[in-house]
């Protein structure tokens, strides 16, 4: 038997690969892996959830409920591939849930006889919940658009006998809530040590952010053209890290600030990526062919591509930093010795202007250096700070998001028409399906309203529900009238679950299984006192089929996701706030541009494909571009409030930052303003007796090269009067 075993588990393990047709040592892997060959966590996570399904379904016909289908579909709408998403969904459900029952029985209650006041009400109802859940993230934005099609699900519901609303509210609820204890109680089962886990997830997550950032700035250090192209990914990744903590903190239990501290990392390494890029810009414009600058940049670079490997060996971060610290040390010294050697070249007329020039260039690259260096030192001491409990510990971070308030208003203006028009019809036909039309019309479009682009995901989801209607055929018409039962109930929906929650786990399949899973108990329709005929199945599987399809058909229709006006909406956003920033009281904050930013750059990823056309990469490019002028400008604004500089700069930068203020792109005034001012400062920087004030020059200077410099780059980008197209 050992042998035996051995030998199918062998055989299982093959399938993950076909045999190579081509050269050696070439493999393609078989397209139902996923299904035939699953990973062990992809196989736990669909055996638990219909383990859920089934055991919150048994207790529905065992309560003997009207429509026990709605438990296991509640189960598999929260089922998520981590505990923390799951709890997080489940306990927004919740919320959303309570939301909709109250306000079913309110317009239930106002419009009772009135269709035509009834139906533009809740259009309008589901369209502001749609509208309000596209700007805000995680299942904060679930909860509202829960609260939409709960109210959907059950005022629709209750229109046959409006008098019991009441009691239809309470039904639908109980379902939901069996449906998450059940989840709830069987992951829980199997989530063994879950706040350790967490702990070691989130600081493993951190890690990555600081490995591959710290490699990534090492190789724009030593000149590599094609680091500035690999780092750019790298926002993304940072951006899903940041959602994923606040899962991680659910699972932790009771915890102090590590979450904050967390996201303050992830803040810090962001803005550490983003001087490596100013810093890239800074060596194409100041002699770095200097061998103290050559020695301190090498140093720099090899502590930084030593830090993975000392990050993942445990060291202790005080020694970390105390390396990084004598780094911070010599970029000081280096700056002290320029200085000290410009002063005495003020007394030696033998000296030239191009020996100044060269130590003032040699302070600007060692002052990036140090502020570079301050960033990540910045990053490693809140990631240690994220790895223990701090008591009395009160500090909050939240990185702030892109908003598209058009893109959030069309999702409420579709949801609208779409619930509007499905009430007409019913009102034309007199369908006597046609109340479960109308409520899977509102739960696809709630489902999917805040998604970026809903056209997409909207024709997979109908490819699922069609899969769910297949399955079901077979299980209603030749499996399940011959059964009587539980035993057997559950034996016969095993295994057409599990697989649903085996194509949940892989990427490709992920939005099918959700149509999937969430259907196939609703056109199974187990009851205890009878089996659904023929007739019945037909109806009420076409009235879901004919919703999905509906669904599908608006968001094709009204007000579609067009990538080009998402595209136009983000580059006007930005320079209005490239604007603000030049301008605005109090002075904004690195962290809230940064997390705008990067969400933005983001969605230009997550929507260019696999292989970006040339206009595509030329929005990344720009995006990146304004993020790095906006860090530069809030930089120039902060040394202007400390007040350091003479009267002479400080009217030079506030030039530069009047020109920002009123700029559109067009024209090239303020990049011509910008190196202006970095020729008269460093004019002025030669002659400044003042070591405080030439400090604060070198920097201002060092700033206004990198704004300089993306605003010429870049101007067709951040010329926003025409749409961007790449030459």
């Amino acid at each position: 038997m050992f042998s035996l075993s051995s030998l199918v588990l062998a055989r299982i393990g093959s399938l993950r690969t076909l045999r190579p047709l081509g050269r050696p040592g070439s493999q393609s892997k078989l397209p139902l892996a996923w299904l035939l060959a699953p990973t062990p966590a992809a196989l736990g996570f669909a055996v638990c959830s219909t383990i859920a399904a089934l055991l919150s379904l048994v207790i529905a016909l065992w309560m003997e409920m009207d429509d026990p289908q709605w438990a296991p579909m509640t189960v598999w709408i929260v089922a998520q591939g981590s505990r923390g998403e799951s709890l997080s969904k489940a306990r927004w459900r919740l919320v959303g849930t309570g939301v909709g029952v109250v306000m079913s029985i309110t317009l239930i209650s106002a419009f009772n006889q009135n269709a035509w006041l009834f139906f533009p009400a809740l259009a309008l109802w589901l369209g502001g919940c749609c509208t309000l859940a596209t700007l805000v993230r995680n299942f904060r934005s679930y909860a509202l658009v829960l609260a939409g099609y709960t109210t959907c699900i059950i005022a629709l519901g209750a229109i046959p006998d409006p008098e019991n609303v009441f009691m239809t509210a309470m039904s639908r609820a109980t379902y939901i809530v069996l449906g998450i204890v059940c989840e709830s109680t069987v992951a829980g089962l199997f989530a063994h040590n879950l706040a350790e886990t967490a702990r070691r997830n989130m600081r493993d997550k951190l890690r990555t952010a600081l490995n591959n950032v710290s490699s990534s700035v090492s190789s724009l250090l030593a000149g590599d053209k094609e680091a500035v192209i690999r780092s750019r990914t790298l926002f993304g990744p940072i951006l899903t890290i940041n959602d994923q903590i606040e899962f991680s903190e659910i699972e932790m239990g009771p915890h102090g600030r590590e979450g904050d501290h967390a996201r303050a990392a992830l803040s810090a390494v962001s803005v550490l990526l983003s001087r490596g890029l100013g810093m890239a810009v800074r060596l194409q414009y100041v002699q770095t062919d200097q061998p103290a600058f050559r020695s301190t940049s090498t140093r720099v670079s090899e502590f930084l591509s030593s830090l993975p490997a000392r990050l993942n060996s445990d060291e202790p971060i005080r020694l970390i930093l105390r390396d990084l610290q004598l780094l911070r040390a010599e970029c000081h010294q280096q700056i002290v010795d320029a200085l000290t050697h410009e002063i005495g070249s003020a007394f030696d007329p033998s000296d030239d202007h191009s020996r100044l020039t060269t130590l003032l260039d040699s302070r600007i690259l060692h002052n990036a250096l140090d502020e570079l260096l301050g960033e990540l030192e910045q990053g490693l001491r809140e990631y240690d700070a994220s790895q223990h409990f701090i008591k009395g510990d009160q500090f909050h971070f939240r990185l702030p998001t892109h908003m598209d308030k058009r893109e959030a208003l069309y999702n409420g203006v579709r949801a609208a028409v779409a619930i509007t028009t499905a009430g007409l019809i019913w009102e034309c036909t007199a369908w006597d399906m046609g109340l479960g039309f109308i409520t899977f019309v509102a739960i696809v479009c709630g489902l999917f309203a805040t998604r970026e682009n809903p056209v997409v995901a909207t024709t997979q989801f109908m490819v699922g529900s069609v899969w769910a209607a297949v399955v079901s055929f077979f299980l209603v018409f030749f499996v399940l009238p011959t059964q009587a039962d539980y035993e057997m109930l559950v034996a016969t929906l095993a295994l057409p679950m599990i697989a649903g929650g085996l194509a949940a786990r892989n990427a490709a399949t992920a939005l099918h299984s959700a149509a999937y899973t969430l259907l196939l108990p609703n056109f199974v329709h187990p009851l205890n006192q009878g089996r659904v005929n023929e007739v019945a199945w037909f109806n009420s599987t076409l009235a879901v089929l004919l919703g999905v399809f509906f669904a599908v058909l608006i968001f094709r229709a009204v007000l579609p996701f067009n990538n080009a006006a998402e595209r136009w909406r983000m580059r006007r956003a930005i320079l209005r706030d490239l604007r603000t920033l030049a301008s605005s009281e109090p002075l904004p904050e690195t962290r809230e541009w940064i997390g705008r930013n990067i969400d933005r750059f983001s969605r230009l990823i997550r929507h260019a494909g696999p292989t970006p056309s040339p206009t595509i990469e030329g929005c990344l490019q720009g995006t990146l571009a304004a993020m790095t002028i906006g860090l530069n400008v809030i930089r120039l604004r902060a040394l202007l409030r400390r007040n350091q500089i003479p009267p002479a700069a400080r009217r030079s930068i506030e030039i530069v930052m009047k020109r920002m203020t009123n700029f559109t792109g067009l024209y090239g005034h303020t990049a011509r303003a910008a190196r202006e001012a970095t020729i008269t400062l460093r004019t002025m920087e030669t002659t400044e007796p003042n070591i405080a004030k030439r400090i604060e020059l070198t920097r201002a200077i060092a700033y206004l090269i990198v704004v300089s410099h993306e605003l010429e780059v870049n101007a067709v980008f951040l010329d926003a009067s025409k749409p961007y197209k790449a030459a």
